[in-house]
């Protein structure tokens, strides 16, 4: 074969898996938000009805937390199998995984149908879905990074990282189409729709799935020394400053993004007494931004590093976390939109684009995927399941003012900014690198 027709078929098959990783994470994550949003809005009259409004309400993000708790387990068995048999196998699992449990969740009982067996099963499933979907993310950035051509980790590393914010915006604008319905008929089988529609966008992403190749990383790992027996017990002995710069670095955006997205959705509702609508119109308004912006942070890292990028954007994240309530707390959906696109935009797209390239070459690859599960997931449980969770307390607590989950936010956004500055900068390394010794990597 010509080099020419080489390098025609090296693009090829980078572009096939680049569209692979963003379309399997867009579903997954269509999949996690319909549910945060269902959570929000009509899951403590569906499945806790039998308590108060507000205890329903942190019924229900507590379900929402349950996926969370999930996801480090998917995430280290992910990793596992990802590092030992390869990361195609891995993720067709686990977007079967998620299909699945999503579709089953929209033929679930209510509460008024079976009694407490339907928020039972309720969790069970949500169990299943963090477990899947915390294992698709590393594999969807590692195939993506890992077949990227040279100087353009970051803006490949990026797309599926948009998966993200078009899984929001797909998952919320679905609801905000059945929320239309009159609210007998929404909460009878208009919620449904949704879930259901879960097992359609699943065939499709395993269609995809089963077309790429595996990455010439993993490929060589294998060849050069083989897969690692035991990658999981290994990242943890050979790697823990990496996986504990890995879990730091999360805190900007890891819990402070479901404040943007879901938690805000309450606190429209329920402490500005604002329609429903005018939080997910500014949710799927900020979402659609947050994909334009992610690829065009994702590039910025690959011409002046991943550090500055993220350090800026969490630098940011902390100042603007009150400026997000002043604007949130005028009742102006025009205003809410705008507060909304910049948090989405400006901090999050900055801290979130750049740490798919940034995980990725943290670690070696013959123990990559495990621990870049690790640090990423570890981080999830930790911010993501439990923040709307803690902002919804706050409120309470501070009576109805926003400044304590304003302070929330900041404290997070300055965690990951130490964390990343302690870090190494690693957009230049090599993603083929061979296996280093202990004393090589005390300075990694």
């Amino acid at each position: 074969m010509s080099s020419n027709a080489t390098t025609r078929a090296g693009a090829s098959s980078a572009s096939r898996t680049l569209t692979s990783s963003t379309i399997g994470s867009v579903i997954e994550w269509y999949d996690f938000t319909i549910y945060g949003t269902a959570a929000a809005l009509i899951f403590n009259q569906l499945f806790f009805s039998n308590i108060s409004a507000a205890a329903g309400t942190l019924a229900a993000f507590g379900t929402f937390a349950a996926g969370f708790i999930a996801r480090p387990v998917g995430g280290f068995v992910a990793g596992h199998y990802g590092d030992r048999i390869g990361r195609k196998a891995t993720l067709v699992m686990t977007l079967t995984l998620m299909g699945g449990a999503t579709t089953l969740i929209g033929l679930l009982p209510t509460y008024q149908q079976i009694g407490i067996a339907a928020p039972a099963l309720l969790v069970l499933l949500r169990l299943v879905q963090g477990f899947a979907v915390g294992g698709e993310w590393g594999g969807a950035v590692l195939m993506a990074v890992e077949h990227a051509p040279d100087g353009k980790r970051g803006h490949y590393g990026a797309w599926p990282q948009t998966g993200v914010s078009a899984g929001l915006l797909l998952g919320t604008g679905v609801f905000s189409l059945v929320s239309l319905l009159p609210e007998p008929q929404l909460l009878s089988w208009g919620w449904r729709i949704p879930f259901l529609v879960s097992i359609l966008l699943a065939l499709v992403g395993l269609y995809i799935r089963f077309r790429i190749t595996e990455s010439e990383s993993f490929a060589a790992a294998v060849e050069s020394g083989g897969p690692s027996r035991r990658p999981l017990v290994e990242v943890l002995r050979t790697h823990p400053k990496q996986i504990l710069i890995a879990i730091g670095v999360r805190f900007a955006e890891g819990g402070n993004y479901y404040v943007f997205t879901v938690f805000i959705l309450t606190y429209l509702t329920q402490q500005l007494d604002l329609p429903r609508q005018a939080g997910l119109t500014g949710v799927m308004l900020a979402a659609a931004l947050n994909i334009v912006a992610l690829p065009l942070w994702g590039s910025l890292s690959d011409r002046v590093g991943r550090r500055p990028v993220f350090i800026g954007g969490a630098l940011f994240m902390a100042a603007y976390a009150w400026p997000f309530f002043w604007l949130v707390d005028t009742r102006s959906p025009a205003l809410i939109a705008l507060a909304l696109a910049i948090a989405l935009a400006v901090p999050h797209g900055a801290v979130f684009a750049p740490i798919a390239a940034f995980y990725t070459e943290l670690f070696e690859p013959h123990v990559r995927y495990s621990g870049l599960s690790i640090g990423y997931q570890i981080g999830s449980v930790l911010l993501g399941g439990f923040t709307p969770l803690l902002a919804t307390s706050l409120i309470l607590w501070s009576d109805g003012a926003s400044w304590s989950v304003a302070a929330l936010v900041a404290a997070g956004a300055l965690i990951a900014a130490a964390s990343m500055f302690a870090a190494p900068e690693t957009f230049r390394r090599s993603l083929h690198a061979t296996r280093k010794t202990p004393e090589q990597r005390v300075d990694a």
